[in-house]
């Protein structure tokens, strides 16, 4: 009857409307957070800061005029 049913995982974009997943690299463009890993965190899914180890969770990202979230998706580091 549904009690057990799994929650759904948000959709995420980038602020250019990207899609976003885990383990994709992003630069963050709020809270000083640099470059960031997308990490499953207890409380969801969470932006890990790869230079200061910082974690923030998805919702405090999100831009409230486009509800994309404030960070840009990094493609390829060659």
């Amino acid at each position: 009857m549904g009690l057990f049913q799994k929650k759904k995982k948000p959709k995420i974009f980038d602020y250019d409307g990207k899609p976003l997943k885990v383990g994709d690299k992003v630069m963050s463009l709020r809270y000083n957070l640099g470059k960031c890993t997308i990490v499953e965190g207890e409380h969801g899914i969470e932006y890990e800061s790869m230079e200061t180890g910082e974690r923030v969770r998805y919702a405090w990202m999100i831009d409230a005029h486009t509800e994309n979230q404030k960070v840009r998706k990094i493609e390829d580091e060659t």
